[in-house]
């Protein structure tokens, strides 16, 4: 089942509902999530960072399992976080401790996004800047010494700051759109590491979406509209008014749209708005198939998420965590004298890595199941895929070798 989940600002809990049928789900309980802060573990778990209440000088991240509403596993980090990962903080999943830890921004992060491949991780800030980032050479300490910086491209084209980033197909060799207070979207290029194009907009942009072709993005903006821009194009001429590479635009929203994203099947786009709406859109048409009220403060995220239809086959050990446990904050300083066995040390950082306080190493056990079975899936997939180049390649090998013996005997 794939579902349709929304956060909003306000402690409403975390909405739920069949984007196919519409059907509202159980809703997730306890939960007033930030911008950017709520992310799916797998299609079992959800993970958000919590706004801080003002007598709080410590964060918290709330764990659920997707069969049942209540939070679950609760995390306390020592420093407030809004994105997960804000600090960029690398821990071990069954201790808390703290594994890498490095300065990213001048300023606070305000996104994060990791590459298909998950080498990457891009950041944006409120200094205005893109970063991108290897993890394999955050791990690397040797070339780490020897390097002027840490991170692989450093893009400061933007004037103010970062609201979005996202990242498309093909690893090293990918594209980045980010959006920006300034009213503008960037495309980069991550093979050359150089700004590809600069969109204006006539408002503000707070959150954007792919086309899963790669041919446009979609960009919610603060007056209410989804603009649609090109992306395959020198330039696009239009009879509106907006400027080149920017096609269009449609809206029903009364307020701000706040956050986008993209589904998992079908052209269908998920838009959420300051006015507490959630919409689905028909991507093609640009018609409303569904509308979900969420809130009365605004949709904060909106995830798609594909779900297992009998929960009775999804054993979680989580359900067996006692509420009583002491919870301890996670680490704040690395301890380089710790020996532990780094077999069983999981990457936790960005959206599906955010560091957990986690209470048993059972949990632990059955995320990274979960990240291994994704990651055969998606291997498996690249497979077909080469399989299928391979094929064509040997058609056409084949074919210009005919034509080129009828040639030679005509």
């Amino acid at each position: 089942m794939e579902v349709v989940l929304a956060s909003s600002s306000i402690d409403d809990g975390i909405g739920c509902w069949d984007i196919h049928t519409g059907a509202e789900q159980p809703r997730y309980k306890s939960c007033s999530s930030p911008f950017h802060g709520l992310v799916s573990l797998g299609p079992h778990f959800l993970a958000s960072s919590q706004l801080q209440h003002s007598s709080s000088t410590s964060g918290s991240v709330f764990f659920w399992s997707s069969s049942k509403p209540q939070v679950e596993v609760k995390s306390f980090p020592v420093e407030p976080i809004k994105p997960l990962a804000v600090a960029c903080v690398i821990c071990k999943v069954e201790t808390g401790r703290l594994l890498k830890k490095w300065h990213a921004h001048l300023r606070a992060i305000t996104c994060l996004v990791f590459s298909e491949d998950d080498s990457l991780l891009i950041s944006g800030s409120e200094d205005g800047y893109v970063r991108v980032w290897s993890l394999f050479r955050l791990f690397d300490d040797l070339s780490n010494r020897e390097a002027k910086n840490l991170y692989e491209y450093s893009f400061s084209e933007h004037t103010m700051r970062v609201s979005d980033v996202v990242i498309g197909y093909g690893g090293s060799s990918a594209i980045i759109v980010s959006a920006s207070d300034d009213r503008t979207c960037k495309v980069w290029s991550l093979s050359s590491g150089t700004l590809l194009r600069s969109i204006v907009f006539p408002s503000i942009i707070n959150a954007i979406a792919l086309d899963p072709a790669e041919h446009v993005f979609y960009a919610g903006s603060s007056d209410g509209n989804i603009y649609i821009a090109a992306l395959n194009t020198e330039r696009i001429t239009t009879t509106n008014n907006y400027g080149k590479h920017i096609i269009g635009s449609f809206s029903n929203h009364s307020k701000a749209v706040t956050c986008l994203t993209y589904g998992k099947v079908g052209d269908l786009l998920i838009s959420g708005s300051e006015d507490g709406i959630v919409r689905v859109w028909n991507a093609k048409t640009r018609n409303i198939v569904r509308m979900f009220k969420h809130a009365k403060g605004p949709i904060t995220n909106v995830l798609v998420v594909r779900q297992e239809v009998d929960p009775s086959n999804h054993i979680s050990s989580i359900s067996n965590l006692q509420a009583s446990t002491k919870k301890k904050p996670l680490e704040k300083y690395a301890n380089s004298t710790d020996e532990d066995s780094d077999v069983n040390t999981v990457i936790s950082l960005g959206s599906s890595r955010e560091c957990m306080d986690q209470q048993g190493s059972a949990t632990a056990s059955e995320i990274e199941i979960e990240k291994l079975k994704h990651e055969y899936e998606r291997t498996m997939k690249m497979a077909n895929q080469w399989k299928k180049m391979y094929e064509n390649l040997h058609q056409f090998g084949i074919k210009e070798l005919l034509d080129g013996d009828q040639i030679r005997t005509s």
